[in-house]
This record gives structure tokens, C-alpha cells and sequence, in this order.
């Protein structure tokens, strides 16, 4: 053994231990890890030098051991791997794991030397922590008494009886399922949607450049079209393919880093760290990313420290080879106030035009998001919805439409259910509204108890923030104003804050029910008034 081993203490390995099943956790279905990880810990590790370390796995029957070792070995290697900055060759023992911890206490006086080196951030505990050598000083091993005598009755008693339910632990079909729920976790912390998926995009003739493009960038990132920009109408599948493009990632490699944002979070979060001096961390965040996507990228147009900060950005990115995708509704050149410098880097990339769908393309929109959402239509009456509806994201609040009719409402799905939803959803159908743009605002600001002068002012209180973007949107969907007269009624705003506001309701349409109700209600409150 070489003289610079270095043997760590109970707590360091709790520590440790502590770490890596927080990985776990996200990794493995809830079954799995509570039997396999929870009463089969980490007991001993050593240090061998800067690279390499030995750790020991203790369980409490052979059976845990060699399941532990067949099916999941590989996982707490990397968990391990991660946490130490080292690489963990691991020993399986049979025995008392609390036994283990206190026979790893007569030999600790010498074994924070050399601790400090893990590669994580890890707070040497307090001393009289590092003192308690018994299983209470390990959260996971205060129940291990009660778990243990349970396994091994449990396997002592019949071989018959616990080899099925650890054969469907370890089947196929949950491990897949335990990888798809960690691929959901990560997306979520992302701030991914795991819906949107290449499985659920629809191709036809105007988005298979663009699908096929994704689909490159997402299994070779950094290495093919960088960055790749897509632009096109609302509803036209940007936002889809960008979520796919960062799902397909994280399924092929959860390591790695992804931001996701926003043309106006970007912005947001250089403003809130340059007011409270937080510059470096932003940087340090955003600079040392894997993968950046960014939707809107129009937004930070005409911004100027956003602009800065964000050429920077992306040159540190491309420098490191990390892939970065953005979209927005329109082409560089056609970006007034975006500096020369950003647009030549963006036009350096792939950029990609993603025209309206096509009938055929919103039928099949419709019938794959229908599925995904569990609601069976009969593709006559989807090509109905289709013939009416351009925008793929319209069609989503259709589909959360019908399905709250369905299940809320018991109703069947009907030619006649079809036609009242179509004319409510729909622009065109809905009942003509004749008022002027300051009744809608009027209006609106009723409905949430708001002073008008709030509504069309530069306060940014949520509640105010909300109508304001509803009376945007009513504005631009029934009255179908241009973007720039929009902003003339809320102090000037320019026509990407308008747009950047409607497209923000009518996601919040599809995500949210009551929200989608409290707009209608106020459409049927607007055509009262029209009559």
C-alpha cells in the first residue's frame, strides 16, 4: 500500500456516502433505491493517492451483496467517482453495516490528513460529530436496526419469496422507467419541459431542416452547427425543438451542464447581479455551461450591457466548444437594434427558417399531442380543428380545452362540443368585439381592482405585471393591432416587450386552466360591452 493512503474517518465517509445517494436518488426509482441503497451502505475509504481510492460496500446478506454488485455497480461507481474526485475501486462486504462503522473507529486519529483534497466543497463536520461513531451519526442508518432483521427474515425465510419482487426491481422495464424519471428530474431543474420531445414533434416539408438539424445538435453538441439559430412565427415549433434539443441531452449524458432561459431572464439576471455586485457569479454560471439555449434571443435587442455581457458570453462558449441554440421570430438581419458584432456570430451558426405548418403537418400536431394528453379524436374532427387553427401552440389550449370538457364536464367528444370550443378559441369565431383599446384596458383593470395609470405604467408588481400582458394580448388577438401601437398605449414599450407579452399569455393559456378561464371570462365581459 503506498505511504501517501490515506484512510478517512466515519463522518468524512458519511459524508461522502451522504453526497453520492443524493445522486442516486434522482438516478433510481424510489423501490430501488430504499431497498438497494439505503440498508447497503458505504462503511470504509480509503485514499490511495491524488487519483485512486478504495471503498468499501457493506451488506447484510450475500444475496444484497451480489444484486448490489450485478445491477448497480456502475452507478454508484459514478456516483462515488463525482464525489471524490478520484477513481473508486469498490470492495463488497457482507456484514453488519453499523458494526462496520464502529470498527472503522479504533483507526481514525490520523485520517483528516489528505481530506481536504476531495474535489467537493465538503464542511469538516464539528468535532463531537466526528466523535459519534455509533449508526445515529448516519440520517440513512437510523432505521437500518429495524431494516435489517426484516431482510434477512425476509430472505432466510424463502428464497421464492424475494426473488421475484428483486427480479422486478432489476427488470427492464423499471430501470427504464427509473432512467426516464431521472431524465424528467433533470429536465425539470433545467426548466425543460420533458413533454417536448423529438417523439412528439410532428415533421413535415417546413420544419425537417430544422427537426433534423435539432436532432444533430442534440447527439453531437458543440461539434455540429454552432450555434444553431431558429426562427419563425408563434406556434411554429422553435420552443418545441429547443426543449427536445436539451432533453435529448441530458438522456444521452445527465453530467452534462444545460442553461435554459429566456431572451428576458437573461435579461433579468444581469440586471439583479450588476444591482447587487454579483457580476462574477453570473458569469461564472453562465460561462462554464455545456449547453446554452436561450428562446427570445430578440429580446435583448437594443439592451445594451445585455448585449455586452451576452457577446462575451458567447464568445467564452464557443472558445470551449459548448453548444449554444437560439431562437427567435425573426432573422438577425431583420434585429433593428442588435449590435453588428452579436449579428454576425449568430449568422456564422446554421440558421434555420421554420415556416407555418401546413394542414396535413397541423392534423398530425394534433393527433400526437392529443395522445400524449389522453384524449382520443377521431381524425375527422381533428382535421376540423386543423382547417381553423394555424398556430401549433393554439392547438394545445384546444387539446386542454376538450380535455377539461372530458373530464371535468363528462362530456363526449362531438362535432357539437368541437364547434363551441373552436368558437370560443378561435379569433375568428369568437363573438365580435367592437371596443377601443383604452375600454379593454379599462375593462381589465376592473377585473383584477387595478388603477388604469398602473396598468399602462412601468411598475412591476406580479399582479400588475399579469394584466398588463392580458391587455396586451387582448389587444393584439381581438382588436389586431400592430405590436408598435400596443406599446404607444403602456408608455412607449417597443414592439418585442408587446410581442414577448403575448406570447407569455398564451403559454400561460395552455399551462394553466383557471388562468385560460379567467381570459375567456373577460372576452365575454369585452362582447357584452361590444353589443
Amino acid at each position: 500500500m503506498s505511504t501517501s493512503s490515506v484512510g478517512l474517518t466515519t463522518a468524512q465517509v458519511q459524508q461522502i456516502w451522504k453526497q453520492a445517494c443524493a445522486e442516486l436518488q434522482l438516478q433510481l426509482s424510489p423501490a430501488v433505491y430504499s431497498t438497494w441503497i439505503v440498508s447497503n451502505p458505504l462503511t470504509h475509504m480509503m485514499f490511495l493517492d491524488e487519483t485512486q481510492a478504495l471503498a468499501t460496500i457493506t451488506s447484510p446478506t450475500a444475496f444484497h451483496s451480489t444484486n448490489l454488485k450485478k445491477n448497480l455497480h456502475l452507478q454508484i461507481k459514478n456516483a462515488l467517482d463525482k464525489h471524490t474526485g478520484r477513481n473508486c475501486n469498490i470492495e463488497y462486504k457482507i456484514g453488519d453495516p453499523s458494526i462496520a462503522f464502529a470498527h472503522n473507529a479504533q483507526s481514525e486519529q490520523n485520517s483528516q490528513h489528505g481530506f481536504e483534497s476531495i474535489k467537493t466543497d465538503i464542511t469538516p463536520p464539528p468535532i463531537e460529530f466526528s466523535q459519534r461513531n455509533d449508526a445515529s451519526a448516519f440520517p440513512e442508518m437510523q432505521s437500518f436496526g429495524q431494516v435489517l432483521p426484516q431482510a434477512q427474515q425476509s430472505y432466510s425465510a424463502s428464497n421464492t419469496s424475494v426473488s421475484p419482487r428483486v427480479g422486478d426491481l432489476f427488470s427492464e422495464q423499471t430501470l427504464s422507467s427509473a432512467q426516464t424519471d431521472r431524465i424528467s428530474a433533470i429536465s425539470r431543474k433545467v426548466g425543460l419541459r420533458s413533454d417536448y420531445v423529438f417523439e412528439t414533434f410532428a415533421v413535415s416539408t417546413t420544419n425537417e431542416m430544422a427537426h433534423a438539424a435539432a436532432t444533430a445538435v442534440s447527439n453531437r453538441p458543440g461539434s455540429a452547427y454552432n450555434p444553431l439559430f431558429l426562427y419563425g412565427g408563434v406556434g411554429v415549433g422553435k420552443t418545441h425543438l429547443m426543449h427536445a434539443i436539451g432533453n435529448n441531452i441530458i438522456k444521452n449524458d445527465p453530467n452534462k451542464k444545460i442553461i435554459y432561459s429566456t431572451g428576458e431572464e437573461f435579461t433579468n439576471e444581469i440586471v439583479h447581479a450588476i444591482r447587487n455586485k454579483k457580476a462574477n457569479e453570473f458569469k461564472a454560471k453562465y460561462r462554464s455551461a455545456d449547453v446554452l439555449l436561450i428562446d427570445d434571443i430578440q429580446f435583448i435587442a437594443g439592451k445594451n450591457a445585455v448585449q455586452e455581457e451576452f457577446f462575451h458570453t458567447f464568445n467564452a462558449l464557443t472558445k470551449q466548444l459548448s453548444q449554444i441554440v437560439l431562437t427567435s421570430d425573426r432573422p438577425p438581419h431583420e434585429m433593428n437594434l442588435l449590435e453588428d458584432r452579436l449579428r454576425s456570430r449568430f449568422e456564422a451558426g446554421l440558421m434555420i427558417d421554420i415556416g407555418q405548418p401546413s394542414f396535413e403537418l397541423r392534423t398530425a400536431i394534433l393527433l400526437v399531442k392529443a395522445k400524449a394528453a389522453r384524449v382520443d379524436i377521431p381524425i375527422e374532427l381533428a382535421k376540423t380543428i386543423a382547417s381553423q387553427v394555424e398556430s401549433a401552440r393554439k392547438i394545445e389550449g384546444i387539446i386542454t380545452s376538450i380535455r377539461s370538457e372530458v373530464e371535468l364536464k363528462r362530456r363526449s367528444i362531438t362535432p357539437e362540443l368541437i364547434e363551441e370550443i373552436l368558437r370560443v378559441e378561435i379569433t375568428e369565431k369568437r363573438p365580435v368585439i367592437k371596443v377601443t383599446p383604452a375600454e379593454i384596458i379599462r375593462t381589465v383593470a376592473n377585473h383584477y381592482k387595478l388603477k388604469q395609470s398602473a396598468i399602462k405604467g412601468t411598475r412591476r408588481s406580479k399582479p400588475l405585471v399579469t394584466a398588463r400582458h392580458i391587455a396586451m394580448y387582448l389587444l393584439k388577438e381581438d382588436l389586431s393591432l400592430p405590436l408598435t401601437e400596443i406599446g404607444k398605449w403602456f408608455s412607449g414599450r417597443d414592439h418585442t416587450t408587446v410581442l414577448h407579452a403575448v406570447r407569455k399569455i398564451e403559454k400561460e393559456m395552455i399551462l394553466d386552466e383557471q388562468f385560460h378561464q379567467d381570459v375567456s371570462a373577460l372576452r365575454m365581459t369585452l362582447a357584452a360591452i361590444s353589443r
